[in-house]
């Protein structure tokens, strides 16, 4: 097997997941997700020479359906210019759809398959809502039935009543996800992977993520009511089977669950010789990669074990890494993942994570490699791990170290 290397890394920013037809419009809600994909395109296309070389589009996405379906990766590359000897795959392991995206191009790269592949993901919420494909886990009464499916904010309370977490433990996840993602933004420069989205008009639609909020506290978090109970009384038996005999608690609010968005992301992952031809200096290298799946009514848990088979196929240990990215999916699962891995807080979503950022399913994991690497990068260390969980009980994790 060959190295895989990250080349490149960019991302457009994250927009809140509002329709344009709301009160409060997000501001990419009027630009389609290819646009997203093909602004990311067309900016490494203006960085690198990238054309000649790149044979593959693999692209995450969630919710395929509409704007986001028909292959989007493959309609994307040729939407942005790309030659079209470029082939496209679009692939869905829900909110881990992205990192699957980047894992699949890695051991693409790594077998010889490819020398340079285009990766990440997309997601549109404010135009393609999420479950709009109508699929037959959450859609079909039997198969929900059979295969133990509840809403996602219904698996937090479940999680958060079996670890024991409080009411104000899990408002201040969210208070520090603000926090962290406020004070990034105000006390450094505007980061160069991060590409501005423009209309139709030309004009700039967004240049910064839109979702953070200044002041937050938990005594303005405290006037949230619980988000999920009548979404519990109607998903059957499966929480009573998860409980054994224990009464769930309503703790997770809209403010301690990851806010929907709108975003793109794209890595660049290649081989050595690769990056020889483009003249570029490789910015990491993919040291392993990880699926797992826990129970899925119980389906916030498995970046736990995910990380954990990563770090061993790399043959790294917890304390060597420097940075953790693990996607806030709710509170509690940054509370589950920091304790059961015996983690620093300091270590995880130093910047802030998707309850501050927003949350755009299949692009989440190409974001989360992006800040790792950037993050790796501006403060000199060397080992990241990204991990996010997903629906049904599936997770990935991907370690990479500075090159």
């Amino acid at each position: 097997m060959r190295d895989a290397f990250i080349l490149a890394a960019v991302r457009t920013p994250r927009g809140r997941g509002a329709p344009e037809a709301s009160k409060r419009p997000g501001a990419l809600s009027r630009i389609a997700p290819i646009s997203l994909v093909a602004t990311l395109i067309r900016a490494l296309r203006e960085r690198h020479p990238i054309d000649a070389h790149v044979r593959d589009v693999v692209l995450g996405c969630s919710t395929q359906t509409g704007e986001q379906g028909a292959n989007i990766a493959k309609i994307a590359a040729t939407y942005a210019g790309l030659a079209e000897t470029t082939s496209g795959v679009t692939v869905n392991r829900f909110c881990a759809s992205a990192l699957d995206a980047v894992a699949y191009a890695a051991l693409k790269v790594g077998a010889g398959g490819d020398d340079l592949v285009l990766c990440g993901g997309v997601e549109s919420m404010s135009r393609v809502p999420m479950m709009s494909d109508r699929g037959a886990w959450f859609a079909d009464p039997e198969v929900a039935r059979a295969t133990g499916f509840v809403h996602m904010g219904v698996a937090a309370d479940l999680l958060a009543t079996l670890r024991g977490y409080s009411r104000e433990a899990l408002d201040a996840v969210a208070v520090e996800s603000h926090a962290r993602a406020m004070r990034a933004r105000t006390s450094r420069p505007r980061s160069d992977d991060v590409i501005p989205v423009v209309d139709a008009d030309g004009a700039t639609a967004l240049a910064d993520d839109e979702c953070p909020r200044d002041g937050v506290t938990l005594e303005s978090l405290a006037r949230f009511e619980p988000a999920f109970g009548a979404l519990a009384a109607a998903a059957g038996d499966a929480p009573r089977r998860v409980l054994e005999g224990r009464d769930l608690a309503h703790l997770h609010t809209v403010a301690t669950s990851p806010q929907p968005a709108d975003g793109a992301s794209l890595l660049l992952v290649g081989s050595r010789e690769a990056a020889d031809a483009l003249g570029v200096r490789p910015r990491a290298r993919v040291l392993a990669t990880a699926t797992a799946c826990v129970d899925p009514t119980l389906m916030l848990t498995g970046n736990v074990p995910a990380v954990e088979l990563a770090l061993s196929r790399a043959g790294v240990s917890r304390e060597r890494v420097a940075r953790f990215e693990c996607n806030e999916s709710f509170a509690a699962t940054v509370l589950d993942f920091r304790e059961r891995l015996d983690l620093d807080p300091a270590r995880v979503n130093p910047d802030g994570g998707a309850i501050a950022l927003g949350h755009p399913l299949g692009a989440t994991g190409g974001i989360l490699l992006a800040t790792l690497l950037e993050g790796l990068e501006r403060d000199g260390d060397e080992v990241g791990v990204a991990s996010t969980c997903a629906g049904a009980g599936l997770a990935q994790a991907v370690v990479i170290a500075r090159a």
